[in-house]
């Protein structure tokens, strides 16, 4: 069974790894020096711009997180030991219902991550040759459909 809960400032450093070892299973376009530039800076500075709220297992061990700003998705990581447990659709579900969340960005090399929100209901509504520090990677804008 998995909690929703908010992390304590403490665990931060958690959050960064199950960043770091999800990116690592979903993102093989990305180069090992750009994923060690991006989680100092989740670390750093994105953590604590956000609101922030994770799953837990019976040991309270974080599992996945997510974070919103502003009535968008601005990060969503399931620790790949989990991925397929149903965390990712909790999550995000837990940040439309709580948070208002209609918009996201996804790399669009991350095939995984583009069919999951394609498949939660989400549209692509714009595309950017850049990602948010300028560099090479393709970035799609989604909006959640109207129901």
């Amino acid at each position: 069974m998995q909690v929703i809960s908010t992390p304590y400032k403490d665990e931060y450093k958690k959050l960064t790894q199950v960043w770091e070892n999800s990116v690592r299973a979903t993102h093989d376009f990305l180069p090992d020096s750009y994923i060690k530039t991006l989680k100092s800076l989740l670390l750093s500075r994105y953590l604590g711009t956000v609101t922030l709220f994770c799953t837990r297992d019976e040991q309270l061990n974080i599992t996945g997180f997510a974070g919103v700003s502003l009535g968008k998705l601005e990060m969503l990581f399931v620790d790949p030991a989990w991925r397929g447990q149903g965390l990712g659709k909790t999550l995000l579900a837990h940040s439309v219902d709580n948070f208002g969340i209609r918009e996201l960005d996804v790399n669009e090399q991350n095939t995984q991550a583009l069919g999951f929100y394609l498949k939660q209901g989400f549209e692509v509504k714009s595309r950017s040759d850049v990602d948010g520090l300028g560099q090479p990677y393709p970035m799609l804008r989604m909006r959640l459909r109207k129901r």
